[in-house]
């Protein structure tokens, strides 16, 4: 018990150990935290900049490397490829690459991509540049469209790039022609566009073409523009002669559309974006079509109608007021021969003048309807009249060198009455023959007439007067015989006495004749008879009474 006590006494007497607790962070601990935030912020960093992940299937890679090829826009990285690999069924390969963040709003349905690569095309010469630096993918990025990462690469480079200014427009057209993706688009000879897509429309009757204008050119479509394929070159040949058209060598080879308004046309309102406009095949074509309500009738020929095509002109004075459509041979069973029926078209606008009246001019006149419908039976209602006065139509020689006819209305006064109107759809208006085939008819009605005459009995009265002729000759000939012997020695007397004549008178009047010698002489006196008459004359007008006193007395 006093050890135990004691124990106590000396464990109370000894101080009490403090306990306490330790710090709860080590500044040791600084440098890995540190170290550990710092490596989050760049993992942050890293994926917060990195941008999506997309996957291009071209047909091949050539000229693309992994970790190397680049993904440009405007010649600006916008991406990097990382592999390339082939697809299940090995037909295309994959290309995967990695964009920048600033590009995630671009990857789009309606973002493309393409290999840049040298290519001469449209005219144009690009990527020359990759034949140092190798390819690169092209981009051309767009925000409009639903989100993706797939893509599938276009085999050629677009047509346009992201935010070039200008509108585009579509063009209906039967077929495509030398027309491509990129074939210019031209206003007055200036290219102001391009070709940047084709396809059939939803029916597959037409081709669409879509063309973009630059601008500020886009300005210059309007809603009555007119639209025509300037490709190649325009050669035709018809009754007025040989034509040639093209529009520059760039078009002669790669195609081309050109547009304009209609000579002396008001220019309407701005077309919209892509608005509808109808592709003609050639300008000629283009502006005809504007005067697009016709009336169509039949003629009907009996005579060859060789040398008149569809296209050939219908002309009132040499002003073209419609052309051929159709030529047709047709049996008339009542005459049991052929005839040629010929179907025109006659443009409205320009016949005009054949339905004004004192009626029409107040209000202005309408125009004219195309056949078939109301209007049509008011003008055959008034052509009839000048048909019974004479009004007929009638082939005449175009072009004498191609041997093109075209069609000629006129007045024919003279012209036969038309007898029962041949059976047709559409209004006939007569015709009459060819100056040509009538000057035919005359020209077998002489050699009808020469082939009657005698040329036999001429023949011989000819020989006969031939022969009288060369005796009357033969005895001309003997009288000029004896003309000579006789008269010739007479004629050579008279000019020897003529000669002597001559001799005498030049003996008598000759410089070394006496007569002369006397003239001379006489003339030498008469000389120096004048002159003293002259000194005679000059001393009477200074002194006058010389004259009655002498000249002693006048000197005192």
């Amino acid at each position: 018990m006093n050890e135990e006590n004691s124990a106590q006494e000396k464990s109370a007497s000894l101080p009490q150990a403090q306990i306490k607790l330790g710090r709860s962070f080590s500044v040791i601990w600084v440098v890995p935290l540190l170290t550990l935030f710092l490596g989050g912020w760049l993992v942050y960093e890293a994926v917060s900049e990195k941008g999506p992940t997309i996957t291009i299937s071209f047909e091949n890679a050539n000229g693309l490397v992994a970790g190397t090829t680049l993904i440009k826009f405007k010649d600006v990285e916008v991406g990097k490829v990382t592999k390339i690999e082939l697809n299940e069924d090995l037909s295309r390969v994959v290309v995967t690459a990695e964009m920048h963040k600033s590009v995630t709003p671009y990857m789009t349905e309606n973002t493309h991509f393409w290999v840049v690569r040298a290519r001469v095309a449209a005219g144009e010469v690009s990527g020359l540049g990759t034949l140092f630096s190798g390819a690169y993918i092209g981009c051309n990025p767009s925000a409009e469209g639903r989100r993706k990462n797939q893509f599938i690469g276009l085999d050629k480079p677009p047509a346009l790039t992201t935010g070039q200014p200008g509108r585009q427009f579509i063009l209906a057209a039967e077929n495509l022609g030398s027309l491509d993706l990129g074939s210019p688009v031209y206003y007055r000879g200036i290219k102001v566009g391009q070709v940047v897509e084709y396809n059939f429309d939803t029916q597959g009757e037409a081709i669409l073409i879509k063309v973009f204008i630059y601008a500020p050119h886009d300005a210059k479509v309007r809603r009555n523009t007119r639209f025509w394929n300037s490709s190649g070159i325009d050669f035709s040949v018809d009754a007025s002669g040989v034509k040639m058209k093209t529009q520059s060598l760039v078009s002669i080879m790669l195609g081309g559309v050109a547009f304009d308004l209609d000579p002396y046309a008001r220019p309407q309102a701005q077309a919209e974006e892509n608005e509808k406009f109808v592709l003609f095949p050639d300008q000629e074509k283009s502006t005809a079509n504007s005067n697009a309500t016709k009336h169509y009738y039949r003629l009907y020929f009996d005579q060859s109608v060789r040398g008149l095509l569809p296209g050939a002109p219908v002309e009132i004075k040499g002003i073209k007021i419609g052309e051929v459509v159709k030529i047709e041979l047709q049996f008339d069973p009542r005459r049991l021969d052929f005839q040629v029926p010929v179907l025109v078209a006659l443009e409205s606008k320009r016949l005009r003048s054949l339905l004004q009246s004192d009626a029409d001019l107040n209000p202005p006149p309408k125009l004219l309807l195309s056949a078939g419908q109301s209007g049509s039976d008011d003008l055959v209602n008034r052509l009839q009249p000048l048909i019974e006065k004479g009004y007929r139509a009638q082939l005449k020689p175009g072009n004498l060198l191609t041997g093109q006819l075209y069609i000629d209305l006129a007045y024919y006064p003279d012209a036969a009455a038309v007898e029962g109107g041949n059976p047709s759809d559409y209004p006939v208006i007569p015709t009459l023959s060819a100056p040509l085939e009538q000057v035919a008819q005359r020209v077998d009605t002489i050699l009808k007439k020469i082939e009657t005459i005698a040329f036999d009995d001429i023949g011989a009265e000819l020989q006969t007067s031939m022969e009288e002729l060369s005796a009357v000759l033969k005895h001309v000939k003997k009288t000029a015989n004896s003309v000579n012997r006789e008269m010739i020695p007479a004629v050579d007397t008279a000019l020897s006495q003529l000669q002597k004549t001559l001799s005498g008178i030049d003996a008598s009047l000759g410089p070394d004749s006496g007569l002369s010698y006397n003239a001379t002489t006489a003339a030498a006196e008469l000389t120096m008879t004048l002159r003293s008459l002259r000194t005679v004359l000059d001393n009477l007008e200074r002194d006058p009474q010389a004259l009655i006193f002498g000249r002693e007395k006048a000197k005192k």
